[in-house]
């Protein structure tokens, strides 16, 4: 498909730089079928059925962003993908000052040397040294805000606790799984009481989430690999949910892509563990989940893309001019919508 049918106009002030509080009270768009309406992210128990499942994304970002030099240039690093203990490939910014056998020095004791490099400003960076590359990170690294955010203002110490959700607990995304930062712990409670269940898998978010999509053709677009599991007790309890008759509505684009990279034509949910480079556009048949809650996403990305093959392109460009229109807050710390298609909407079986 062609990248500019997914453009759209957003006003640069629709981008929200810093998070409601408290993080439930953000607004929730509820697309249904055919129909859009206002509501409130606290309101979420009341909008979903008894024996629904929301699937969270565990992933912890880590503070992937490292400003270097080698010799007198000056090369910042933002880390998107690990490849072994000490290893990670990495986005860098004045690529062509960093050949491959140097070593870029980030402080504070962090140094790593180019193993390779790629085409697109990429690298293969090996950290030296003994010490955890965990512990380099916390001393060196800071949190790796999304470009719209931090072309406006410098990452702080806000971020350290504002760009994690409470679910977050295996260390290695480079980007936080936005959805989940709506939900707090009253939330949860009010859902256990409508008798609405979760469950969690992993994916480690990598920076290839906010590369913009440069290419005339969604067919031409490459989608960086990141890595997911979903363990065996977990693929078989939602199995059972959706057997049951129960919905799974994933938490995040993050969640649903590991969660279709999992399951099979009939919509069977298998065991995963590996890398996942799924690229969903309108014409892709879901199989394993019924719903998702998601932030507002920009024009041209991939993450729009997605959210239009789930309800329909000109549907969701409708839902999001009315929610330009009405002041709906936009991407990482923004507004929340929760899409229901048509075959899993109340209006075809609550």
């Amino acid at each position: 498909m062609r990248v500019d049918l997914f453009d759209f106009e957003l006003p640069q002030d629709r981008i929200a730089l810093r998070p409601v509080r408290p993080r439930d009270s953000a607004r929730l768009l509820v697309v249904e079928g055919d129909a859009f309406f206002d509501h409130q992210v606290l309101e979420l128990p009341d909008l979903l059925r008894t024996g629904d499942v929301l699937v969270f994304n565990d992933t912890k970002v880590i503070p992937a962003q490292l400003e270097g030099t080698r010799g007198d240039a000056s090369i910042g690093a933002t880390l998107h993908k690990r490849e072994g203990p000490r290893d990670w490939q990495a986005f860098l910014r004045n690529a062509k000052r960093a050949r491959v056998g140097e070593t870029i020095d980030f402080g504070n004791g962090a140094a790593a040397s180019v193993v390779e490099k790629g085409d697109d400003g990429s690298a293969l960076l090996h950290f030296q040294g003994d010490e955890p590359v965990e512990l380099l990170l916390e001393r060196a690294g800071r949190m790796p805000l999304p470009p719209y955010i931090a072309s406006k203002r410098a990452a702080d110490a806000e971020d350290r606790a504002d760009y994690q959700t409470m679910f977050a607990r295996e260390e290695g995304a480079v980007a936080a799984p936005t959805a989940a930062l709506h939900f707090t712990p009253r939330l949860l409670e009010a859902l256990d009481a409508h008798g609405i269940g979760r469950e969690t898998l992993t994916l480690h978010v990598g920076a290839g989430t906010f590369l913009p999509v440069k290419a005339d053709d969604t067919s031409g677009h490459k989608m960086h690999a990141e890595w997911g599991r979903i363990d065996a007790a977990t693929a078989e309890r939602l199995n059972s949910v959706r057997s049951a008759g129960g919905r799974l509505v994933a938490v995040g684009t993050t969640s649903l892509r590991l969660l279709e990279s999992a399951a099979s034509d009939d919509g069977t949910i298998h065991p995963f563990e590996g890398d996942t480079a799924i690229f969903i556009t309108p014409g892709y048949r879901f199989k394993a989940i019924d719903g998702l809650i998601t932030n507002f996403h920009l024009p041209r990305s991939t993450l729009f893309m997605l959210v239009s093959a789930l309800m329909g392109l000109e549907f969701m460009k409708s839902a999001y001019a009315y929610a330009i229109h009405s002041g709906y807050r936009f991407y990482s710390y923004g507004d929340a919508s929760l899409l229901l298609p048509a075959s899993s909407s109340k209006h075809s079986g609550r």
